[in-house]
């Protein structure tokens, strides 16, 4: 079972600034988990997840659905993260056992491991009908930048960010999470300078989220009065039987193809890292 992920909300400076503290610690340990994630992976799909995870929480209805995807060029490839309003994550990239030396700085290398020569893009679907769609140039491949300037150009929501991640060589996450501060409309220059000054505090936040916790820092760093919390889970939508939708889907003389081949149908979620295995019987079954 795990252990529980979530973000913290507030509104600070007399309701003119929202702050959300998310701690994603056991979210990306899940993703480590069924990825076998390389260190600099997971702190790469890690901040993408944090922050798509920041964005759900936005959504309207617990059905309604959102999808990030980052292709910077880098050599850990694309990522791809959805989730809906329940906060339920899940998402994969493209290359997970990518490896990077360190920086010189010894921090992991993510700006590398995604590259800069691309774009990030959200398509956030509230059921309305027409889902949105929102693009920003990659800024540094470093995720928080990114987001910060994706929030800037496509939402016209000015939010200073900051993302970290803490893994070990051998894969565990001892802390992970984020720190989001949007200035609301009509919020005054002093607290917009605030937001843009207060966000660099905040640069070892995965160090902070696994000695402090996600309200303590809200609540003494950010001067919170009250919180609202919400869970954030790795939930994948998968299962058989949307597996065998697929295979139908497929094609009878494709299936029946791979059959002959591999000696039954494997279908894959990426997402999870799921495979649905599909014997001889079990396509005669479904053919029929």
């Amino acid at each position: 079972m795990q252990e529980l992920s979530g973000i913290y909300k507030a509104l600070i400076r007399d309701g003119q600034l929202s702050a959300a503290i998310l701690d994603t610690t056991a979210l990306v340990g899940e993703a480590i988990r069924r990825h076998g994630l390389s260190p600099v992976a997971a702190a790469a799909l890690g901040r993408t997840m944090t922050a798509a995870a920041y964005l759900c929480s936005w959504l309207k209805e617990e059905n309604s659905a959102l999808h990030v995807t980052i292709s910077g060029g880098g050599p850990g490839g694309k990522i791809s993260v959805s989730g809906d309003g329940a906060l339920h994550m899940r998402g994969n990239l493209q290359h997970p056992d990518v490896q990077l030396p360190l920086r010189a700085d010894g921090k992991l290398d993510v700006g590398r491991c995604v590259g800069k020569e691309g774009f990030l893009t959200v398509v956030r679907d509230d059921g309305e009908g027409i889902p949105f769609v929102g693009t920003s140039a990659l800024v540094s491949g470093e995720i928080a930048e990114d987001f910060s300037a994706y929030f800037l150009t496509s939402e016209q929501r000015p939010t200073a960010v900051a993302l970290g991640v803490r893994v070990t060589e051998e894969g565990v996450c001892l802390g992970a999470g984020g720190v989001f501060l949007q200035p609301l409309p009509g919020a005054s220059e002093e607290t917009i300078s605030f937001a843009e000054e207060t966000i660099g505090k905040f640069s070892q936040i995965s160090q902070m989220i696994a000695s402090e916790g996600a309200e303590k820092i809200l609540r003494e760093h950010l001067g919170a009065a009250s919180t609202d919390f919400r869970p954030i889970a790795f939930r994948c939508r998968c299962n058989r039987e949307r597996a065998a939708s697929a295979l139908l889907s497929m094609g009878k003389q494709e299936a029946l193809a791979l059959l002959a081949e591999e000696g039954g149908v494997n279908v894959h979620c990426p997402d999870c890292n799921t495979d649905y295995f599909f014997d001889e019987k079990d396509i005669a079954e479904l053919f029929e």
